[in-house]
């Protein structure tokens, strides 16, 4: 019988042993932020200048913020965006 070590596995564990998982759950994170902050935008009909000035920020920081693939963002910028959302941030070390 064949061994079939990867029938039953989790995803999750595929990522971790190819060195993936944190960088997937970084990306998946920035997503769920962009997306968001991008639906409050439209339902406040809100520009992106305006949003930067909500925010204390530039238009550049919010392009950057709305974009899902750039995972760089401070956290002083998750803040403010969790504030806007009317959320908080909470962050976990598992």
């Amino acid at each position: 019988m064949a061994n079939k070590k990867c029938i039953g596995s989790k995803f999750d564990d595929f990522l971790e042993e190819e060195g993936l998982l944190q960088e997937s759950e970084s990306v998946a994170i920035k997503r769920v932020i962009a997306y968001a902050l991008e639906q409050k935008m439209l339902a406040d009909n809100m520009s992106v200048n305006r949003l930067a000035k909500e925010l204390d920020t530039s238009r550049t920081a919010i392009s950057r913020i709305l974009d899902p693939e750039n995972t760089s963002i401070t956290l002083n910028t998750i803040e403010k965006v969790a504030k806007y959302l009317g959320k908080r941030v909470t962050i976990s070390f598992a």
